[in-house]
Order: C-alpha cells, then structure tokens, then sequence
C-alpha cells in the first residue's frame, strides 16, 4: 500500500504541477490533500482545477485552516478580507464553496490512517510544532517552531486509536511515533519555512504491517511561480520574497484569520 501525501498548496499551481508528475511517477494507491489548496498567488485557479481533478479520481481531502477562511464571516483581517476579494475574481464561486465544504478530518484503510490539516479537533492549530514568535507588530511573522509537549500530543492522539495519523499546516515535513501511532507531518508544496524553496511531498508505503515515510523534495520554477504573482497579483513583491527566500518572515504565522 502507497499513500501519497500533499498539503499546503497555497494557490502555487507551478510548484504542484512538479509535485504531481514526480508524485504520478510513484503510482500511489491513494493520495491525500491536507488542506490551503488555493489561498496564494502563483494561479490559484489552476492550483484549484488540478486539485479539483485530484479529487475526481478519488484523491481524498480536508479542510485546512485557510478553507475555513472561506466560511461566511471566516476574514477576520483587512488585508485577509483584501486578498479574500482578489481571489474570488480569480476562483469561480463553485470552486471556492466546495472547498469551504470539505470535511476537518478523512479516515482511510478502515480506520488505519487518519488525516487533518492542523489537528484532529482544529485546523488551525499543530500537532508536532508550535511557533515561538521572535517579533511583535509587523514582524510578528518572525520565529521558529518548537516541539510540542509530548505528552500533550499522545493524550491527542490515543482516543482515536489509529495507526498513522497524517497532518499539514507547519509547512515543515517530519514525524515520530507517539505511543502506537504514526505522526506524520507532510510538510508544504508551497510556502517553505526552512530556507529551501523546494515543493514538498511525502509518500507513505506499508509493507508487512509496517509503515516508512519517505519525504521528498521537488525542484519547481520559482521564478515562473514568482512572474505570474507580480502580473496578475497586487500582492507580488511580498509573494517574491516569501518564494524565494523559502521563510515565513513577516508571514504573521498564527494570527488567526
């Protein structure tokens, strides 16, 4: 069994369309879409169409926190309500309600793997991380992410009793074992917070009863990604910089909505 793992497309339809034909190349058995499909600015009406197309041929999905932005009153901030505007021009209306529609959490392999995008109870928090902030006002962005506590991710984890459970939201691949679970971080296509602007992706492969995690990492056209967002986007100049220089500086990484 081969389980492949997207999360964090972030409307970059340049660095999925890479993800995609190495990710096609591995002739998973199932894929997974951990959510933030299409809240970016490198095509987001394409990033959404493909992964629309994802989910057709049976590619199972959740919400991620930036979903939820699309629910009635989900902007809480002017410049979310700005880029909320632009991307509405950009993502037909059907395209963006079947998002806001997708379900926090997927189960698969009868109960074996359980999926999320934050959290099995929010999309909006993590699992495997928490962000230490370093900056306060318009450099709150800055920071880094610190493990959470141990104990509080297995009291998380262990009522539902699954074997590997599959989660997004960090942008930063990695998993461990906590108790008899798999957590498995997928890491980002788009958006990196580690310095490489590689997509990532993340195949999971059970043989005899065990699972390994290969975690992989994608040359894409940045500069492409990065041209579409100055042409067609006001918000072209931030896009450029958070490419390709692969942080979330100046991001605001966890101030709500």
């Amino acid at each position: 069994m081969r389980v492949a793992v997207i999360s964090d497309v972030h409307g970059n339809a340049f660095a999925l369309d890479a993800v995609l034909r190495q990710l096609r190349q591995a002739s998973p058995d199932l894929i997974l879409n951990l959510g933030d499909q299409v809240e970016g600015v490198a095509d987001p009406a394409r990033a959404a169409q493909t992964q629309a197309e994802l989910a057709q041929a049976g590619a199972l999905e959740v919400r991620g926190n930036n979903e939820e932005k699309l629910w009635p009153d989900g902007r809480r901030s002017a410049l979310s309500r700005s880029f909320g505007e632009w991307l509405s021009g950009k993502v037909d209306a059907p395209a963006l309600a079947r998002l806001a529609a997708l379900p926090l959490t997927v189960s698969a392999l009868d109960g074996e793997l359980l999926a999320c995008h934050g959290t099995l109870e929010s999309a909006w928090h993590s699992l495997l991380w928490v962000w230490q902030h370093e900056g306060e006002g318009q450099n709150r962005g800055q920071g880094f992410y610190r493990s959470r506590d141990p104990r509080e991710v297995r009291a998380h984890l262990e009522p539902f009793g699954a074997g590997v459970v599959v989660c997004g939201h960090t942008h930063r691949p990695g998993a461990t074992r906590v108790g008899d679970t798999l957590l498995v971080n997928a890491g980002a296509v788009s958006d990196q917070v580690d310095g490489d602007p590689r997509a990532r992706w993340t195949l999971l492969e059970r043989r005899a009863g065990a699972w390994s995690v290969d975690f992989r990492a994608v040359p894409y056209d940045v500069e492409a990604a990065v041209r579409w967002a100055e042409t067609h986007s006001p918000f072209g100049a931030f896009v450029s910089g958070m490419l390709r220089n692969a942080t979330f500086d100046g991001r605001g990484v966890g101030e709500g909505r």
